[in-house]
């Protein structure tokens, strides 16, 4: 691959993993990346920029490159004079509406745009006015960011749905079919279970549906932002009127907005509003409502009087049609056996599932042909080591013991009872998952066994996934994927 297209595939993955309106926002025109054979070039179009993008960004810079050229390389920021902008930088999580003075307001995309970049130009004759176009102008929420591009949303017929995540999909196909029911909705989940493309494949059902409505869809840091540059530009009433008037408001990561009394109050009175005329309303957040004490009681209340919805880190089979579909989108043929390595291994979310069919795509690209599952484990070796964490076999263990009710140190013993031996095959397949111990050592360890006992108690977790069989653990059922849940759960709050 040439130069120009590992930076095409750089920012690609770097808009999957930051999301395609930060992307737009940050990397959308203002900065530019370049390749050299000992750095990854960011070259940005003044000290804002630069400041921002290596405080905020650079650990998702580093993973793409990771990701991409399956080795680390160092990143350097540079000033570019000839990508400076006419406006100012966007907002920062620190300001707010008491503080910011109108010098410090910052423009956002959207019809508030057009007259603050005129006023950076320069004064303009108080009486001119711009010619009167032919052309029918968009609605606000229709203006793309950056004309030169066009957006592209998600589509609910690419959403792939299971067991994780299959109330939310049903809600959401509910609302895009018949607006208003359930009303308000609030999806919740980690990072990379698909709130945000359930919200883009809303919007584009909707606008497909039912063309005659108007769609608004933003984040919270952009309802933010425009509040705060209406509120210091004396554009309060139009930006009431444009959010107020919407029959379909969906806003992204709502837990944006904890602390920031003023922008709380305006979207309150917004919800209100939006409520009493019947209009659909749909949030999302990271945590469930109780966990958002910091935006107050109201919200929480008014959230509890519609439905609430939670999204769980993708399970086995829906990590499967995950990372098929990213391998279509790649013209990628992948065997079965790769798939399942692939789905096996990284279980967190869909992120990282793009990021490794990436790279997995890239080596296909390199050496011309389809790959072996020996190419593939080679490819991704590096992915799946950086997914360990660090985590020992005694982390296991004592995740194993506290997610699923044994007691400390007991997966060591040499006992044989069923319970028990499953779950200690279950805590043999998390060592292989998550640490770089031998099969041996895990085996040793776990009760004094042979290495061969360990492959046994891979292949036997394994079919219990791919069949989604219940099992005993610790004296208790489950279904296998939720108590594998419940350990990885463990392992991360554990650190």
């Amino acid at each position: 691959m040439d130069d120009m297209e590992i930076v095409s595939a750089l920012l690609a993955q770097l808009a999957e993993r930051v999301g395609r309106e930060r992307y737009e926002l940050w990397f959308g025109g203002q900065t530019r990346l370049s390749l050299r054979p000992t750095a990854l070039v960011i070259s940005t179009p003044n000290r804002f920029y630069q400041d921002w993008l290596r405080n905020h960004f650079r650990r998702e810079l580093e993973e793409v490159v990771q990701a991409v050229l399956g080795r680390a390389l160092p990143l350097e920021f540079r000033i570019d004079s000839e990508l400076q902008m006419l406006t100012p930088p966007p907002i920062t999580d620190e300001q707010s509406a008491e503080t910011s003075s109108p010098t410090q307001a910052v423009q956002t995309v959207g019809e508030e745009l057009a007259p603050m970049i005129l006023a950076i130009r320069g004064p303009q004759p108080k009486h001119t006015h711009p010619p009167k176009s032919t052309a029918k102008k968009l609605p606000p929420e229709a203006t793309p960011p950056h004309p030169a591009r066009s957006r592209r949303w998600l589509g609910l017929d690419s959403f792939v749905a299971g067991y994780c995540n299959r109330v939310a999909h049903a809600a959401i196909q509910q609302i895009a079919e018949h607006p208003g029911e359930p009303n308000p909705l609030l999806l919740y989940g980690g990072t990379g279970t698909g709130k945000t493309h359930l919200l883009e494949g809303l919007v584009s059902a909707t606008r497909m549906n039912h063309p005659e409505r108007n769609c608004v869809y933003l984040t919270a840091e952009q309802f933010t932002t425009q509040f705060l540059e209406a509120l210091h530009g004396r554009g309060l009433p139009m930006f009431r009127r444009k959010y107020r008037s919407v029959d379909l408001l969906v806003v992204d990561d709502v837990q944006f907005m904890a602390g920031k009394r003023a922008t709380l109050t305006e979207f309150l009175h917004t919800l209100d509003t939006l409520h009493r005329e019947r209009r659909q309303v749909v949030l999302t957040s990271d945590r469930p409502p109780h966990e958002l004490q910091e935006l107050g009681q109201q919200l929480s209340t008014r959230v509890a009087g519609g439905m609430t919805a939670r999204l769980d880190a993708p399970d086995f089979p829906t990590r499967v049609g995950i990372t098929r579909q990213f391998a279509r989108k790649h013209d990628l043929n992948l065997s079965d056996d790769i798939v399942e390595l692939v789905a096996t291994q990284l279980s967190e979310h869909a992120r990282e599932l793009a990021g490794a069919v990436q790279r997995l795509a890239l080596e296909r690209r390199l050496i011309g042909r389809d790959l072996t599952i020996t190419e593939a484990e080679e490819a991704l070796s590096e992915v799946f080591h950086r997914r360990g964490h660090g985590w020992k076999l005694d982390d296991i263990e004592r995740a194993v013991c506290t997610a699923l009710g044994l007691p400390p140190e007991s997966l060591q013993s040499e006992r044989r009872a069923k319970s028990l031996n499953t779950t200690r095959m279950l805590a043999m397949w998390l060592a292989r998952k998550y640490t770089r111990a031998a099969l041996s050592e895990i085996g040793t360890y776990f009760g004094r066994r042979s290495h061969s006992t360990v492959i046994s108690a891979q292949k036997k977790v394994g079919g219990w996934v791919n069949e989604q069989t219940q099992v005993a653990f610790g004296g208790k059922t489950w279904p296998v994927e939720e108590a594998i849940r419940r350990v990885e759960d463990q392992l991360r709050a554990s650190g």
